[in-house]
């Protein structure tokens, strides 16, 4: 197992819009649930505009690194410019993706966090009863199944999922 960390430069808010100057893996970190992994990702320009960008993680210390040179796959003044330019034009459409993709997001992740306490076996949790821990289950199910099925959610169609998933949670205090 490991995480594949990629490396742009642009101005935009989706991937697609910017450019790939380079990937690398971190390799050997261990399977963990959801959101536990700890990794950090550290990016240096020096000088000469050589770009380092290393990632370690936490847990292992396991580290890997890419070090970006300035004329390998870097964009040019006037692409620069060019970037900057869409950047400013595409700024109120970027910003409504970004909400669209932090909606989901906080979705999938109130699912998979509600999912790991229905199936986590420490306290409090393990002491809860079966129906509470099946319910749980269920409704995480439910987002995960509805997010699966609607891969492109608007924020207020994931907004409007939200307190469903919420209403679980008088379960958990």
């Amino acid at each position: 197992p490991g995480v594949l960390i990629q490396v742009y430069e642009g101005e935009r808010a989706m991937t697609k819009d910017n450019n790939l100057l380079g990937t690398f893996e971190l390799s050997g970190t261990p399977p963990a649930r959801r959101g536990v992994p700890q990794i950090e990702v550290t990016f240096e320009i020096d000088a000469n505009g050589i770009l380092s960008v290393s990632a370690e993680d936490k847990a292992t210390a396991k580290r890997n690194d890419i070090v970006i040179k300035s004329d390998s796959g870097r964009l040019s003044e006037e692409e620069i410019q060019r970037l900057v330019a869409e950047a400013e034009a595409f700024a109120e459409q970027d910003k409504a993706v970004r909400e669209r993709v932090e909606a989901r997001n906080a979705l999938e992740n109130l699912a998979y966090q509600i999912r790991g306490m229905a199936e986590d076996t420490e306290e409090p949790y393990a002491s809860m009863a079966f129906e509470d821990k099946a319910a749980l289950k269920a409704a995480a199910g439910e987002a995960l199944d509805w997010l699966a099925d609607t891969p492109e959610p608007s924020k207020e169609e994931c907004d409007a999922q939200r307190p469903h998933t919420r209403t679980l949670n008088y379960i958990l205090l």
